[in-house]
């Protein structure tokens, strides 16, 4: 993968910024480097992430941050596993996975090169497609003790980014049953994966879309390049459902200025339904309007901290706070560090 470049404008910022990735994962990330002798520090400033960041368990990065960190431990270890096999996976390792399942003829046949792959790259993780018509079931295979889930999820997200690409859409993930222990940041991985996630299970394996097996694969060489420039941030990040009720109105929202964010009731009736079906189906979804807001804001905030050069009142006025102190409030009750110290350490 290519380490892609800072995008100064906005515009492109708000077009790739679809979510926020929380410390946890940057702090496995870090483990995996410090346990092979490499430093946080040199780690930390190539991603732009202040090292006070990790002292707050709420604290989130955007995705072209994180993605920095894969490159910057990736290179590192000359890994893009990270270090978690005993066989390495090399650097440029990805990018020659992309070419042999370029020329795919659908999700089958793309998710089986991707699979063959892996296999010759990894020793202890072997990712297995079972396909029969009614599943697409991907096994992970351990040799031995199970993998951490930090493991598991970073297979897992080079397999499943390039099958989503390839076929051109975000195919749903309809389970996934691990053999570890639930780590900490159980429900992070639960928005990276699907809902009906579960753990300390006898075999590892996820469950996709059975319709993705028939999907057929879209992209070229062109369009690989631009793909690449952009790995792994524009593929780390999937929301938990693209159909459900959630995802429907962040996609509403993104469409409107903040400060002009509609309350519950006429959101509801610009989505054809009732306000108390609204509240039932959001509820169902184990949200709230309120939360799904609160988030968007969140992650805004947190693409333009990392990725513009606007001053902290020009974002407050952008996100709709009257005041910008009732911004700073805001962002240091979601992510637990304040604006400045955020923006510090890059």
């Amino acid at each position: 993968m290519t380490t892609p470049s800072p995008d100064k404008h906005l515009e492109h910022v708000e077009h790739v910024e679809r979510d926020s990735i929380a410390v946890s994962l940057v702090e496995a990330a870090l483990r995996c480097a410090e346990a092979r002798g490499v430093a946080r520090d040199g780690l930390l400033a190539a991603a732009g992430i202040a090292p006070t960041m990790l002292a707050s368990p709420r604290a989130r990065v955007s995705p072209l941050q994180y993605g920095k960190l894969w490159h910057a431990v990736a290179d590192a270890l000359d890994d893009e596993f990270f270090g978690q096999d005993a066989h390495p996976m090399r650097r440029g390792s990805f990018v020659l996975m992309c070419h042999a399942a370029l020329s795919a003829r659908d999700g089958t046949q793309a998710l089986t090169r991707i699979a063959d792959f892996m296999r010759l790259v990894l020793d202890e993780l072997r990712f297995t497609p079972d396909i029969d018509g009614t599943r697409v079931r991907i096994w992970l295979d351990d040799r031995g003790d199970a993998r951490t889930m930090f493991a598991y999820a970073t297979g897992f997200i080079l397999v499943y980014g390039l099958l989503c690409w390839l076929v051109g859409r975000r195919i749903p993930v309809l389970a996934a049953h691990l053999r570890c222990p639930e780590p900490e940041a159980g429900d992070e991985y639960r928005l990276m994966f699907c809902d009906d996630m579960r753990f300390g299970a006898a075999r590892s394996f996820v469950d996709l879309d059975a319709g993705c097996a028939t999907l057929t694969v879209v992209q070229t060489r062109a369009t690989l390049k631009r793909f690449l420039r952009a790995a792994p941030a524009n593929f780390i990040v999937k929301y938990r459902n693209p159909d459900s009720l959630t995802a429907r109105i962040r996609r509403h929202l993104r469409e409107t200025p903040p400060a002009d964010w509609p309350e519950a009731e006429p959101l509801a009736a610009a989505l054809n339904m009732a306000e108390a079906t609204l509240r039932r189906r959001l509820k169902q979804e184990g949200s709230t309007y309120r939360a799904i807001r609160d988030a968007l804001k969140r992650d805004l905030a947190i693409a333009r901290l990392a990725h513009t050069r606007e001053t902290i009142p020009q974002i407050a006025d952008a996100l709709g706070f009257a005041e910008p102190s009732a911004f700073r409030r805001a962002f240091r009750k979601w992510t637990g560090v304040r604006p400045a110290d955020y923006r510090r350490g890059r």
